[in-house]
């Protein structure tokens, strides 16, 4: 980072989520000032006392807060205006009773990434998603230069709002000048700042409180958020990131081996995990009322294959091991008692 970086405004959207509290952590450890968009500004405090858990309550205290939503105009050039640059990490996630991802997420899109044009922002940074880059060939590494088809599927909601959010950032861009880059995370887990809520790392929680009695064969490649937070500075800085995508991920791990590594590791807290494999069919007859294994469904035995080259190349980014993010992430669930739910 150049010093002519030092004391940028930087917008980051969704300032409640499990990114942005890292994203902006990171960013006032490098001596950003931080503003961040919330749907209340009553959350303002539960924001900086997540955040103060990384950086200290004196940093936290520093941040700025935007109301605004991604289905709604207002308050969006408000929040953007006086911003050197914009991280737009909110975007609807899977299971929330009620919406519709595709429509959040897009609509959300254009009204962020238009605000960032309007104030004539350096760069905005996107974030999207691995998905948007998966090939159809299982031994064909995903890379940056694929962009996945939407299914059209209600069941792959989630992925389409992700694809199609991202192709609508680029043509903003393209449309507007505004500069863009992208960062295409994999599945993060690692430790939460602030109350754990549910999300990704539901994968590790839901093994340690004994509520998987039987380990369905999917798998994940694997990223630490702390390394994606970083990857969307890198990506904010960098005059190599212009106009660019980059995945973001570790290593693939499977379910089980995430459950053996738990028993292993941390004796005394997965006391009640399974490592008992689940059939596939029980799988497939779970998906018919079941939203999650509909989603699972259609990873049952498949081992992705991600490249992550470029990111490190291009940027100097150098993610930590999954073993360590999957221990340090049990760690944490531990620790804020967030098994019982």
């Amino acid at each position: 980072m150049t010093s002519s970086h030092a004391g940028a405004t930087v917008l980051v959207t969704g300032g409640t989520g499990y990114l942005a509290c890292w994203v902006t952590a990171g960013l006032l450890q490098r001596g950003y000032r931080v503003r961040t968009t919330v749907r209340s500004l009553g959350q303002a405090e539960q924001v900086r006392g997540a955040v103060s858990e990384e950086t200290g309550e004196e940093a936290a205290r520093s941040v700025e807060f935007a109301a605004a939503g991604l289905l709604s105009d207002e308050g969006w050039d408000e929040a953007a205006a006086g911003a050197g640059y914009v991280l737009h990490t909110a975007s609807p996630m899977p299971f929330n009773p009620g919406g519709d991802l595709i429509t959040t997420a897009r609509e959300g899109t254009r009204r962020v990434l238009g605000a960032a044009a309007r104030a004539g922002v350096a760069r905005a940074v996107l974030t999207s998603s691995g998905v948007t880059a998966v090939t159809d060939d299982p031994d064909t590494p995903a890379t940056e230069t694929v962009w996945t088809e939407p299914s059209g599927t209600p069941a792959r909601a989630y992925p389409d709002s992700k694809i199609l959010a991202e192709r609508d950032a680029w043509d903003l861009a393209a449309e507007t000048g505004l500069e863009l880059s992208a960062v295409l995370p994999t599945f993060m887990q690692g430790p939460m700042l602030g109350a754990p809520r549910a999300g990704t790392t539901e994968v590790v929680r839901r093994l340690l409180a004994g509520q998987v009695p039987a380990v369905p064969n999917v798998g994940w490649n694997v990223v630490d958020v702390r390394d994606i937070a970083e990857l969307h500075i890198l990506a904010m800085t960098s005059p190599a990131a212009a106009g660019q995508r980059f995945l973001g991920s570790g290593s693939f791990i499977w379910y089980r081996d995430i459950a053996r590594l738990l028993r292993e590791r941390l004796p005394d807290a997965a006391g009640k995990v399974r490592t008992r494999a689940m059939p596939d069919l029980a799988v497939k007859l779970l998906a018919r009322r079941s939203p999650q294994m509909a989603m699972l469904r259609h990873e049952l035995g498949r081992k992705r294959l991600v490249d992550s080259g470029k990111a490190r190349t291009l940027l100097g980014w150098h993610p930590r091991p999954t073993e360590q993010t999957i221990i340090d992430t049990a760690t944490a669930l531990v620790a804020k008692n967030a098994l019982s739910r």
